[in-house]
């Protein structure tokens, strides 16, 4: 701190060498003038400089060290040891903080309203999803009902996809962690996808050796959705396979495809948010969101995803659930 100091000062200080060396510059050339009384004059006045210096230096940098060290930059009510640039700076500081704070306030309140307005506006569309979806069922001409099937089933999944987006910096006060069943989670996210699943011949192969987990149901219903969507969305006619077994006193469930894999070199972005693909860069209808908003779901239940993949040979993700005495840290109990 004090060589910034003495960097910050460096004016004064080569004005002060200055003036000193005109003085022995002066008593050389004047013969009036005793050369020795010069550089004793010259030796006072850099030790009175120095302490000036010292002085200076506690007095003015208690100022700045407290702006470095404040956790509140706004509390400047004690000013009376400030000098006049100093109070002037804690003058404007405080002004431009109070109206960043305003600012921030209405970004907050805009936001929050628009957040509000976004998930009431997917409340409503929902309805009139369903209807049609009823409407679906109705065809007759199967080749147009699979076609309206898949597309109703698209406008769903990017639906659900925005709420849950919405919701995930609020997700600690939407958590329910119990007992859940995996059968019946998983059960509920593949019947979603049947429909999308027969008509591009995939099945699935599901062994569930552990079925109960202490969990949030639904968000645990999210994290499947996203990763079976991409099992599906990326694999042509075969199994999916979903087996389950604990592993070092922790619930592993493995969700293996025979899709078209992940390249190398993209396997640590796939959960970077809007990251898709650098193989497969033109894929129009791949979002970048799906991965991403998983593993922020997980991360808040503890859950750790993890991914094995090859080009042409699939991917396997593991989910790993917490160890039962790691759930205080999710609920604060």
């Amino acid at each position: 701190m004090f060589i910034t100091y003495l960097k910050e000062r460096a004016s004064w200080i080569l004005l002060f060498l200055l003036l000193q060396f005109l003085l022995v510059f002066i008593a050389f050339l004047d013969s009036a003038v005793s050369i020795g009384s010069a550089l004793y004059y010259v030796f006072l006045s850099a030790l009175i400089f120095v302490i000036f210096i010292l002085i200076r230096y506690q007095k003015e940098m208690k100022f700045y060290q407290e702006l470095e060290e404040a956790e509140n930059l706004l509390d400047f009510s004690d000013r009376e040891h400030l000098s006049p640039f100093e109070g002037t700076v804690a003058e404007s500081i405080t002004h431009h903080f109070e109206a960043l704070k305003k600012a921030v306030s209405e970004n907050e309140r805009r936001l929050d309203q628009e957040r509000d307005e976004l998930l009431s506006w997917i409340h409503e569309v929902k309805t009139p999803l369903t209807a049609l979806r009823l409407m679906v069922d109705r065809l007759e001409d199967q080749a147009l009902k699979k076609e309206m099937t898949y597309e109703w089933l698209r406008i769903h999944l990017l639906l659900d996809q925005q709420l849950h987006q919405k919701r995930i910096p609020f997700m600690e006060n939407d958590l329910y962690i119990e007992q859940t069943d995996l059968e019946s989670v998983i059960f509920g996210e593949v019947k979603t996808l049947q429909s999308w699943c027969i008509q591009k011949g995939i099945g699935f192969d599901i062994d569930l050796e552990c079925n109960e987990v202490m969990t949030d149901a639904k968000w645990l219903a999210f994290i499947l959705r996203q990763l079976l969507t991409n099992a599906v969305k990326y694999s042509d006619a075969s199994d999916i396979q979903i087996r389950s077994a604990q592993r070092d006193g922790q619930i592993i469930l493995d969700i293996a495809d025979e899709g078209r894999g992940i390249d190398s070199r993209d396997l640590h972005r796939i959960f970077e948010k809007g990251f898709t693909s650098t193989a497969y860069h033109q894929d129009h209808a791949a979002t970048g969101m799906g991965l991403y908003l998983a593993r922020k779901a997980a991360d808040s239940l503890k859950i750790r995803i993890d991914v094995i993949s090859a080009p042409g040979e699939g991917s396997t993700f593991t989910i790993t659930f917490p160890k039962r005495n790691e759930f205080v840290q999710i609920t604060g109990m």
